[in-house]
């Protein structure tokens, strides 16, 4: 890995009321607080992290873009936008770099629409379920994948 690589920390739609939405599913814990996770992990693994949220899909998609340039990877909770947007994955497919994929809850164990995820084809890796500690595990997963080149990041077909 370069000296240090930036790494995309994306967050999408809703995720900025972490902490009072439904609390039962997401936890207490807010957005500022996955802010700080993020940053106490990512700077002992040589990695510095530009940390958004937005709640519009095509700001979402305008960053994914704005990475390729700036960023050596991306982690990503699309939130909501996971199972709709076509948009977003085509952008994921333009970025060369890898992709993991978090959600704080277990989509899996939720409502069938969120059993889909269009980002999920482009991800080199998923979490989900873990909650907050996903996003420290997705940027300790994704440091290794910075210099690998895309075959041996990933059996995508």
């Amino acid at each position: 890995m370069a000296e240090t690589t930036t790494v995309f920390v994306l967050n999408g739609p809703n995720l900025n009321l972490l902490g009072t939405r439904e609390p039962g599913i997401y936890g207490r814990e807010t957005l500022a607080d996955v802010e700080a996770l993020c940053r106490r992990t990512a700077g002992p693994i040589g990695l510095r992290i530009d940390f958004r949220q937005t709640n519009h899909e095509g700001v979402l998609v305008d960053w994914v873009q704005e990475a390729a340039g700036q960023a050596g990877g991306i982690v990503l909770n699309a939130a909501g936008y996971t199972h709709t947007s076509v948009a977003l994955l085509d952008a994921l497919n333009a970025f060369a770099g890898p992709v993991i994929e978090v959600h704080v809850s277990n989509v899996y164990g939720r409502e069938a629409f969120r059993h889909h995820s269009y980002v999920s084809a482009r991800a080199d890796g998923v979490l989900c379920g873990v909650g907050l500690a996903g996003y420290a595990l997705a940027l300790a997963a994704i440091a290794p994948l910075l210099d690998a080149p895309p075959a041996d990041r990933s059996v995508r077909t």
